[in-house]
């Protein structure tokens, strides 16, 4: 595996991460939303990833060598609303109580959403350790071809 591959590796794994917690944030931003454009609560939103099947993100100069092929690397597979229903609180005073007086709020767990940005945060960090580990791997190769 050449260390352009394990930075492209690593790289993707960085975006894949970012905005993995880019989707958190706005689930916990919305956790209160009561009505959409769409109508009804906000729905929580995940993101799915799947193995890199394209050889994206390599250098123009090494797009054509057989470097890498069929080695590592991540993508979103899909963005998936939770269809889940949110709990339905009684409020009737609430603008978007329903005609019980209930109003319904976002599927939005804030511990499970905490939680992921915790597992998010530690897979963004172990992604750019693996950046900077080769960083240093063709800093060193450098050196020892002085």
């Amino acid at each position: 595996m050449s260390i352009w591959n394990t930075i492209r590796i690593g790289a993707s794994g960085l975006a894949a991460q970012r905005l993995r917690l880019d989707v958190i944030a706005n689930n916990v931003a919305n956790a209160e939303t009561t009505r959409t454009a769409e109508g009804g609560p906000y729905r929580r939103v995940d993101v799915v990833f799947r193995p890199q099947s394209s050889r994206a993100g390599l250098p123009p100069f090494l797009a054509g060598r057989n470097i890498g092929r069929g080695q590592g690397g991540v993508e979103v597979a899909a963005m998936v609303t939770d269809d889940e229903p949110g709990p339905r609180v009684y409020d009737p005073s609430h603008p978007d109580a329903d005609e019980e007086g209930y109003v319904t709020y976002p599927n939005v767990n804030l511990v499970v959403e905490m939680t992921n940005m915790l597992s998010a945060t530690r897979s963004y960090e172990a992604s750019l350790a693996v950046v900077e580990a080769a960083k240093r791997m063709a800093l060193q190769a450098l050196e020892i071809g002085r």
